[in-house]
């Protein structure tokens, strides 16, 4: 069968894509990007737009002249039409109408009392789930598209494998522990409660033990592990799918609403959605809708997914002793045989990952021991919304306080260490930064010296921080990106067990400066 299909979209989409950076280069729809606010994202117009566009261009004049033939060439070719499908509308929800929504929302405000568009978690990530809900049931995705947006299930996968780069042992130590207890509980009394539940209304044991199981463990896979060992009919597999994925449909939207209602930081939304929703594919959606320019709560919320896939080959014994003790004429099956073949692979892929990224290959330095450091001009000097640069250095009239304060300190680490910063005019290295926090919370400078240190090296530090330089509290050192897997021996006005958005961050530094010095923040 060939399944290359003659059609000139593929081509049509790459000069569109092309056509598009292009003009971003030459700077005609500087006055559109000016409006959008989307400057910042320049970089990744160019890169992606002539990546991607002439990817196309080059394999739409293929699919248009060649003569195809069958086989696996052919098959992957037939791929990139739908791929490329799925990228157009992906640049025109991220750079076009997440952007216009924002405008939208900011410009309702003065009238609905608050911006719809924040309230409502109408960020890129939602709107591209909506639009992609909106094209299959409604204009039906494109016979050439098929086998490329078919393939946007394997992608999901292969980005969870290659997540189990980004963990540290120490991070992944502290989550665990925490996923661990918290999973246990919730898969155990889960399958326990349905299981008790479906008995008192004399369900099938066939139809019962599969929807423990999926509503229990990880949804659709845990459901198609326990079919054969319940011995579910096809029909109660396909009810227990479809109920799981309505309610991770559900739960993707009205999740990030909720989190953000109740003020909830990226670990505590992190647990709950990987907790809370079933589907690996709903979890990672409902973590990138909550925080779509980070992924400090898709790692939490994934751990947490993972970890209760963990628990299937408990689970999937459970219900085997379960059924063959309820269902008069059960056949025993082979239970080693069910979890070898269905166990998800990706989870394997994603351990092993993990594994690979403990021993620092993947990472810089120290990253596997849980603490990772960058102060380079890549992260000190960065460009806001407007493309506007910040430069995160200290500047000459916080050096010149800091200089006149060095005298009040004794300990000749906290000398060094504050020497270091007034030379380099920024963090040097974590140890300093454990140094620097001592000095702050033992106020041994002026309310001023103090202060200049909050603003600019986060006094208290939670848990976890990503490569990106941002902490649990939301704030943005100095120092770059750090990440640490230990809680810090300080505590200040941003050391909390949670986070909060920049927003919520400075509205805490602001109130802990106005009861911790008289220097106004700047």
């Amino acid at each position: 069968m060939v399944y290359t299909k003659r059609t000139p979209w593929t081509l049509i989409m790459g000069v569109i894509m092309v056509a598009y950076a292009y003009l971003v280069q030459s700077g005609a729809l500087a006055g559109l990007i000016k409006y959008l606010g989307t400057a910042r994202y320049t970089g990744e117009m160019l890169t992606l737009g002539y990546t991607f566009g002439g990817i196309a261009i080059l394999i739409g004049l293929w699919q248009l002249i060649a003569k195809n033939a069958e086989g696996h060439v052919d098959y992957y070719l037939s791929t990139v039409g739908g791929v490329t499908f799925i990228m157009l509308v992906a640049f025109i929800v991220k750079w076009g109408l997440d952007p216009q929504m924002g405008q939208w929302g900011r410009a309702a405000q003065p009238t609905l009392g608050f911006n719809f568009a924040s309230v409502m978690n109408l960020n890129y990530v939602v709107m591209g789930i909506i639009s992609g809900i909106v094209i299959v049931n409604v204009f039906k995705v494109p016979g050439w598209a098929e086998n490329g947006v078919r393939l946007s299930r394997l992608g999901l996968k292969t980005g969870v494998i290659l997540l189990g780069a980004l963990y540290s042992f120490a991070e992944l130590q502290q989550l665990g522990k925490l996923s661990v207890v918290l999973i246990g509980i919730f898969v155990l009394g889960s399958v326990g409660l349905v299981l008790w539940w479906g008995a008192r209304r004399n369900l099938p044991n066939s139809m019962t033990g599969v929807l423990s199981a999926g509503v229990g463990v990880c949804g659709v896979s845990a459901a198609v592990a326990a079919a054969p060992v319940v011995q579910a009919k096809s029909t109660e597999i396909a009810y227990t799918i479809g109920t799981i994925l309505l309610f991770g449909v559900i739960c993707m939207f009205a999740f990030p609403i909720v989190g953000k209602a109740l003020g909830m930081g990226y670990i505590t939304f992190g647990a709950w959605a990987g907790t809370g929703i079933l589907n690996s594919a709903q979890v990672a959606g409902a973590a990138l809708a909550f925080q779509p320019g980070g992924i400090e709560t898709l790692k939490v919320a994934e751990i947490f997914n993972i970890t209760r896939v963990l628990f299937l080959p408990i689970i999937v014994i459970w219900l085997a002793i379960w059924y063959v003790k309820r269902e008069v004429g059960a056949q025993k099956v082979d239970i080693a045989h069910v979890l070898i073949s269905k166990f998800p692979l990706f989870v394997l892929g994603f351990i092993l990952m993990f594994l690979l990224s403990s021993t620092g290959i993947f990472a810089p330095a120290r990253h596997y021991q849980g603490s990772y450091f960058d102060n380079s001009d890549k992260v000190m000097i960065k460009k806001d919304r407007s493309g506007k640069e910040i430069n995160n250095y200290l500047k000459a009239p916080d050096l010149e306080v800091l200089k006149k304060e060095s005298e009040k300190i004794k300990r000749d680490d906290q000398k060094a260490a504050l020497q270091r910063l007034i030379e380099n005019k920024k963090l040097m290295s974590i140890e300093d930064d454990d140094t620097l926090r001592g000095v702050v919370n033992a106020k041994i400078l002026s309310k001023e010296g103090n202060a200049i240190l909050v603003l600019h090296f986060r006094p208290g530090r939670a848990r976890h921080a990503d490569h990106d330089g941002v902490d649990q509290a939301g704030g943005r050192s100095a120092a770059g990106g750090r990440q640490r897997g230990r809680r810090g021996q300080g505590r200040g006005f941003a050391d909390r067990s949670d986070a909060v958005c920049p927003r919520d961050y400075l509205r805490r530094m602001q109130k802990w400066l106005k009861t911790n010095s008289t220097v106004a923040p700047r």
